[in-house]
């Protein structure tokens, strides 16, 4: 079960295909009391629970930040093996009092950096228009350098395409050895660039390859996740999307929405509730597409259950509808799962494992020391 609490809708940043609309937020500590109770009180006792602070940007508002972790401890249920913490920001902030904090609360990071600073500064850049770039990857170095592990973001639309090989080695020469790529779903992408999707992911996974062969591995997601769902037949069911039932968004007002990517589009139409009157999950089928014949191509798909034509929020940027896949979702899983399956194949020859795949923690071995490839 997943929370993600908007602490505050204010940022420091004016990045433009940013999906939550920045206001002068700040969430009370009852709400957020409200939203802690929600979690407990709403998460099957089988279930992990991750509660997640995002913004705006969240480090803006620190203070609430420990206040409401302070709430999350003190919870009777609480057990810090099951209850998973995450900040993500845009980092752009540091500080010791923050690696600390980070430490001494088991909360995982994440940054968001799109790439080497001609790719990032693109569509990341402060209020007024200055570069971002080179203050994020300082910051990225001093919190790997403090022992924090980082997580990283790189969104990437038609324009950085091509820039994704790039990327991929610019985070990787940071340090990092976590790295998701995002695709903005809400782009115009254009029969070009889905025609340009297999050989760009396989240049992709090229670079993953080389990292793995000189026993430095790296976690990528869009080869790393596709392996682990070649290995295990499919995604599984508690992988796939649970917008509004076992995925949740809080804003500082206290309304519920079925993903924090959706909690400024469509002006809102898509909430589902709050944490005063509970959730109307009816309320989700207001985007969702009647009929048979809707995605009637996936049908007949072999590569269906390993594709993420499930997930609510991609559909709907792309699409309109929560139900509805766009043709570049669907060009980018078939040129993802192919590439995943070379690498692979490649690797496995080379004496590569992916025990950890197959036990469905596939960044696991990222975490490893160098050269240690054991299971």
């Amino acid at each position: 079960m997943k929370h993600t609490l908007l602490v505050t809708e204010r940022c420091n940043l004016a990045c433009d295909y940013c999906y939550v609309g920045q206001q002068p937020s700040r969430m009370p500590l009852a709400v957020a009391k409200r939203i802690v109770d929600f979690a407990f009180q709403g998460t099957p006792a089988s279930e992990k629970i991750e509660i997640g602070f995002f913004g705006g940007e969240p480090l803006l508002e620190l203070g609430l930040i420990r206040d409401v972790v302070g709430l999350i401890e003190a919870e009777p249920a609480f057990d810090p093996e099951r209850v998973l913490l995450t900040i993500v920001t845009n980092g752009t902030i540091f500080s010791p009092e923050i690696v600390g904090f980070l430490a001494d609360h088991g909360i995982a990071l994440g940054i968001s950096c799109d790439g080497p600073p001609e790719v990032h500064d693109l569509h990341r850049r402060f209020h007024g228009g200055g570069p971002t770039a080179h203050q994020v990857a300082r910051n990225i170095r001093r919190f790997l350098e403090a022992g924090t592990a980082v997580m990283v973001n790189a969104v990437y639309g038609p324009d950085t395409l091509h820039q994704l090989p790039r990327t991929v080695d610019h985070l990787a020469r940071l340090g990092v050895r976590q790295i998701y790529l995002s695709p903005d779903f809400s782009a115009r992408w254009l029969t070009a660039h889905l025609e340009a999707l297999p050989d760009v992911y396989s240049a992709v996974g090229a670079v993953y390859t080389g990292y793995a062969l000189q026993g430095d591995r790296r976690f990528v997601s869009l080869i790393d996740g596709k392996i682990a769902v070649i290995l295990r037949q499919g995604y599984q069911v508690m992988e796939r999307c649970r917008m509004g039932r076992g995925e949740f968004a809080f804003t500082p007002q206290g309304t519920i929405y079925p993903c924090e990517r959706l909690v400024a589009a469509n002006g809102g139409e898509h909430r589902i509730g709050d944490v005063f009157k509970g959730v109307d999950v009816e309320r989700l089928l207001c985007h969702r597409v009647p009929g048979e014949a809707l995605n009637r191509e996936c049908h007949a798909c072999g590569l269906r259950d390993y594709c993420m034509n499930w997930c609510g929020c991609s559909n709907f940027f792309a699409s309109g509808f929560y139900n509805r896949v766009s043709p570049f979702l669907c060009a980018s899983e078939k040129a993802s799962i192919r590439v995943a399956f070379e690498v692979f194949q490649e690797l496995e020859a080379a004496g590569v494992t992916f025990y950890d795949h197959l036990g469905g923690m596939p960044a696991a071995n990222s975490l490893r020391r160098q050269g240690s490839d054991g299971p």
